[in-house]
């Protein structure tokens, strides 16, 4: 007797799914939508800084299939028996209220939305540190404007790359927002980042839009002077210490690449049992430098899922086996390049499947 297949929406979010567990060792149910292309995390970011009242109308599907993939979540959590763990979502806002996930506030869907699935094997202690987390108040966050706005405190118009503070729907400048006496410290070294935030009563981060990678990012952090300077006396204190730290952190990425490479060249290897031993490598290293943007650096790709592998081995075919550079430089619309040269990359993947 056939075992029927499992319903596509199904296979989608156990996928999702796995991936997550393998990368992160728990499943956020937000992820996932995220994951299957239904939920941008740019909207889920807006959402969490208080601008929208619920996230029902930025998903691209209706609640009842939500409902679905969530429940087909749900079981596959409890096949594997994960444990679930409810989190608080709260706006990242200065009365820090609950936020709220459908339209009609439906507590068996917002439930579902709350759980989060965490690993068994998850020792106590690590357990206890991601509740933590997860009830933790957001820190409060201002915009790098990428637009003009205006100001509904004072009226000031304001320009492109002002900081802007997005508070229930309204936008406020700095001073009307009480942060103007704040230091804007741009990121890039984390240790004083940290401290310098840790030393000021108030502080709040900074974020810009960026347009290729559709999300919204941190830039900075908005932090007391005095708090500043402190933070940067301790840094002073320890840079050595922190220096060999770095040497050693350095060291252990590195071997971790090579191993992660390895292991992504072998999975080549399985998929495409006839791809030449080197050229796997080849594609490994390639897809898996560090900081790349890459598929081999994606969280699917970093758990071997078996589309991102293709995905590796497609790039690299279309890039060294085809004309696909040619037609770019001599004006051909990305489109009907990669088109025309679909027929080239199937006659190399059968080859390499064997």
């Amino acid at each position: 007797m056939v075992t029927p297949e499992p319903p596509k929406i199904q296979r989608r979010v156990i996928s999702a799914a796995d991936i997550a567990l393998k990368t992160k060792n728990q499943v956020v149910p937000l992820e996932v939508l995220n994951a299957l292309g239904w939920l941008p995390s740019a909207r889920v970011d807006e959402w969490r800084r208080g601008q929208a009242e619920h996230l029902g109308g930025s998903i691209a599907v209706d609640t009842a299939k939500v409902r679905t993939a969530l429940d087909y979540l749900r079981a596959w959590a409890a096949e594997r028996g994960l444990r679930a763990t409810e989190a608080s979502y709260l706006a990242a806002t200065r009365d820090r209220r609950p936020l709220r996930f459908t339209a009609d506030g439906d507590e068996t869907l917002e439930q579902l939305f709350r759980t989060h699935w965490v690993s068994a094997d998850l020792s106590e202690k690590r357990l206890e540190r991601l509740k933590e987390r997860q009830s933790k108040a957001p820190d409060l966050v201002v915009v790098r404007a990428a637009k003009a706005w205006v100001c509904a405190g004072c009226g000031v118009r304001g320009e492109v790359g002002d900081f802007v503070y997005e508070e229930d729907k309204t936008s406020l400048c700095l001073a009307c927002a009480d942060f103007d006496h704040l230091h804007f410290l741009a990121s890039g070294n984390a240790a004083l980042s940290r401290r310098a935030k840790t030393e000021s009563k108030l502080s709040a981060v900074v974020v810009e839009f960026n347009r290729r990678r559709k999300r919204y990012q941190r830039v900075g952090t908005l932090v007391e002077e005095d708090a500043l300077e402190r933070a940067e006396q301790r840094c002073l204190a320890d840079e050595d210490v922190r220096a060999r730290r770095r040497e050693r952190d350095a060291e252990r990425r590195v071997h971790a690449d090579v191993e992660f490479q390895a292991e992504l060249a072998a999975a080549i290897r399985l998929a495409f049992p006839h791809c030449p031993a080197e050229r796997a490598q080849t594609i490994a290293e390639h897809a898996g430098v560090r900081g790349s943007g890459r598929v081999g650096r994606s969280a699917a790709g970093r758990a071997l899922d078996e589309d991102a592998v293709r995905a590796a081995v497609v790039a690299s075919i279309r890039h060294l086996d085809t004309d696909y550079d040619d037609l770019l430089m001599s004006g051909v619309p990305r489109a009907d390049a990669r088109e025309r040269i679909r027929p080239a990359i199937d006659r190399v993947l059968a080859r390499w499947r064997g």
